[in-house]
């Protein structure tokens, strides 16, 4: 079983991660309108449609993998006090009445809604450049996919922490902020320990 939490787990990063280079190209295109409109004022007629489709883009196909690394916003005042199994109890209710369902209901409009604009190969309608949209509402259902199959994952995760009383493990690539300040203060609190005891 953790073997294909960790295949999903790596799927939504590859994804992400292969879809964060898109900054990129964000922060070119921008700092490319940014000369040409202030310095040879001769500002582009697609930069605007470049910098929603790339941002967009990104914003789109790194869900899942924010999903993966447990990293979406959460209101966690009560529920860090909480035991692993109430975590995951209350986490697999909420993941099957409302997350699962959203998520199919993305993919199936968000299919209506890509089919209708890759048949008509939609352009922006914000710019004379007649930037393609459609690929990018394309992506709209491909994130539903993912979203759903790490949906899935998370789902696994949750009875399996209610079988065993913890959560299993997850692949890290980052940390919060805040995990590395508890730890660093439970290894000061640990030395100070260690030192009274050898001072005694």
């Amino acid at each position: 079983m953790t073997k294909f939490l960790f295949f999903i787990d790596q799927l939504s990063t590859w994804v992400g991660k292969a879809f964060a280079w898109l900054i990129l190209v964000l922060t070119l295109g921008v700092s490319y309108e940014v000369f040409m409109r202030y310095v040879l004022r001769a500002p582009t007629t697609w930069a605007f449609d470049i910098s929603y489709i790339t941002y967009g883009a990104m914003f789109l196909m790194a869900g899942a993998y924010t999903l993966s690394r447990n990293g979406h916003v959460r209101a966690d005042a009560v529920y860090r006090l909480w035991s692993p199994r109430t975590q995951a109890t209350m986490d697999l209710v909420l993941y099957i009445l409302f997350f699962l369902p959203a998520i199919a209901a993305l993919m199936y409009s968000g299919w209506n809604y890509a089919a209708m604009s890759v048949r008509f190969r939609e352009v922006s309608i914000f710019s004379p450049a007649g930037v393609p949209v459609f690929p990018l509402k394309a992506l709209i259902p491909a994130t539903g996919v993912l979203l759903f199959l790490q949906g899935v994952a998370e789902v696994i995760r949750c009875v399996l922490c209610i079988r065993t009383g913890r959560w299993p493990q997850r692949l890290h690539d980052v940390e919060e902020t805040e995990s590395l300040i508890i730890r660093g203060q439970q290894q000061q609190a640990a030395a100070q320990r260690s030192e009274k005891g050898a001072g005694a």
